[in-house]
């Protein structure tokens, strides 16, 4: 995306001085465009609709329908949508049932500018954005759902390649390219992936496999 083809962004938190605020972070990116606001989740769906962003960046804790459920209503009328879920304090166990709804990543609102514009980014291009110090927090609520090695046995050695990118926030276009495969052959991969780590999509995957230790994922 460039200037001239901005990823449209929209903007969802119930309180005002925070919604304008992340706004204002934005107003300045060239290949960035604010399209919409909300100020609560029946209004966030609907604005979705109207303005059909490639981005959301959504609050959770919203009157009228919760965070979660507005992510699931998005998601099942735009399933290209990327969404990030915007946390503030203590809020990390709101955001495993909002990755189970289909979002990409997380970020915390006190996050500084260049995190905001990197995770639009990264999660237009159906990229995660998962920021290690939140990261380690909500690993930290995960449950383990099988023991470290037989999980790990569980995995083929292309499958194990597969999740070591995808934890580290590649898309199957870009796995593909580098493992030099078909990315038809990469989805099929990624979903023995989720269906052995007893998971629904590429993030919990991601988050999964780092709480069992089997990667190591950096961040781009």
């Amino acid at each position: 995306m460039g200037v001239n083809n901005p990823i449209k962004v929209l903007v969802v938190d119930d309180h005002f001085v925070v919604r304008k605020g992340v706004c204002a972070l934005l107003e300045d990116a060239d290949d960035i465009a604010v399209v919409g606001e909300a100020g609560d989740g029946r209004q966030a769906v609907e604005e979705a609709a109207r303005c059909a962003p490639q981005v959301v960046l959504m609050d959770l804790d919203l009157p009228e329908i919760d965070g979660v459920e507005a992510i699931r209503r998005i998601l099942a009328a735009q399933p290209s949508v990327g969404i990030v879920v915007l946390t503030g304090a203590d809020m990390e166990a709101e955001v495993l049932p909002a990755i189970q709804a289909g979002a990409l990543g997380y970020l915390a609102k006190t996050s500084q500018r260049q995190e905001f514009l990197e995770a639009i980014r990264e999660v237009s291009r159906g990229e995660a954005w998962l920021p290690p110090g939140l990261t380690r927090k909500l690993l930290a609520r995960l449950q383990t759902p099988l023991p470290v090695a037989q999980t790990r046995n569980l995995l083929t050695g292309r499958e194990s390649e597969v999740l070591n990118l995808l934890a580290s926030g590649w898309s199957n276009r870009r796995i593909a390219g580098k493992l030099a495969i078909a990315e038809v052959t990469v989805r099929t991969h990624v979903s023995h992936v989720l269906d052995k780590l007893g998971v629904s999509n590429r993030v919990e995957a991601a988050l999964q496999a780092m709480r069992l230790g089997l990667v190591t994922p950096e961040r781009k």
